[in-house]
């Protein structure tokens, strides 16, 4: 059995999808889906998951799996992932990681340790802080013991802020100093990471149009029925991802749909703009250039070279 595995990734909008299920057809190969949000039932529009028809026969793994009620992180992701992963390589097929969490996929290409005793009384009473006094306040608690992990996370990521703090709290120990020495470590896999990508105005204007089918497709209506018919609240994880966030607080009266909508595609580009950040950043990436190989066949052509020359096909 091969230990062979494929990244392809970008950031939110880019056409990661159409690509993944040609890529996944030709390599024999099954999807496990790297998105925080595509995990969770019944999120479908905001999280602009792939439905079952769209899929063309290929196997997507961790789609649509977690009730919304509950919590689901990196380390949940991580362990999924790898069995997921063992479960396609059984099979004598070519697992291909696709999704633009970068986290998640940092874990599993490095096998990061997230083995830490967890503590849940400390994390009651972060949660509490920020129920209390909000983002801005617990960023603030951030900044004072870890001041580089406050430059790469976001504050309004409150559940990798508390994560972070948490971790300080239980090991003495930054968690940006933990993550430095967790990505030095060799992947266990032999890998080839891809990242599409295309110019930064044209991804802008698919992440604006993206929204605005969201929102023909019934994406106030989702939220609401989130909301009414499931109970739950803003302040659940599966509730921090975009297009949910924001509904949310316009539901909820805080803010008016216009601004809901002006908030979600302002908030939707700066998060594709931190994406593209964190992908520069890992090791071993490959650009795959929209803008220069302008349609599929050229972008496999070029994929499949790379592959080859890595030898996992």
């Amino acid at each position: 059995m091969t230990n062979n595995l494929v990244v392809l990734t970008g950031p939110t909008a880019v056409g990661k999808t159409a690509l993944s299920i040609e890529l996944a057809k030709r390599l024999n190969g099954e999807i496990i889906s790297a998105d925080s949000i595509q995990v969770y039932k019944h999120l479908d529009i905001g999280s602009a998951k792939i439905m079952p028809e769209e899929m063309q026969g290929i196997k997507h793994h961790l789609v649509d799996i977690i009730d919304p009620n509950i919590s689901f992180n990196v380390a949940d992701f991580k362990a999924m992932a790898k069995k997921a992963i063992l479960e396609i390589q059984q099979k004598e097929k070519l697992p291909i990681i696709v999704g633009g969490t970068g986290f998640y996929i940092q874990a599993v290409l490095k096998d990061i340790d997230f083995s830490e005793e967890q503590q849940d009384d400390y994390r009651k009473e972060l949660e509490n802080i920020y129920n209390e006094n909000g983002a801005d306040y617990l960023f603030e608690m951030l900044k004072k013991i870890d001041e580089e992990s406050a430059k790469n996370i976001h504050k309004n990521n409150v559940k990798r802020v508390i994560r972070a703090l948490e971790y300080y709290h239980l090991n003495n120990e930054k968690i940006s100093a933990h993550n430095k020495t967790q990505t030095k470590k060799e992947s266990p896999y032999n890998y080839a990471y891809f990242v599409l990508n295309c110019d930064r105005e044209k991804l802008y204007k698919n992440i604006d149009k993206r929204v605005d089918i969201m929102l023909e497709q019934g994406l106030v209506n989702e939220v609401k029925n989130l909301r009414e018919n499931l109970g739950l609240t803003k302040d659940m994880v599966s509730m921090q991802g975009l297009g949910y966030k924001e509904i949310f607080s316009y539901l909820e009266g805080e803010i008016s749909l216009e601004e809901a909508i002006y908030i979600l595609k302002r908030d939707t580009r700066h998060f594709a703009k931190r994406q593209l950040t964190w992908f520069r950043r890992e090791k071993d990436i490959v650009f795959v250039d929209k803008d220069k190989l302008l349609d599929t066949d050229s972008q496999m052509k070029f994929i499949m070279s790379i592959l080859k020359e890595k030898n996992i096909i």
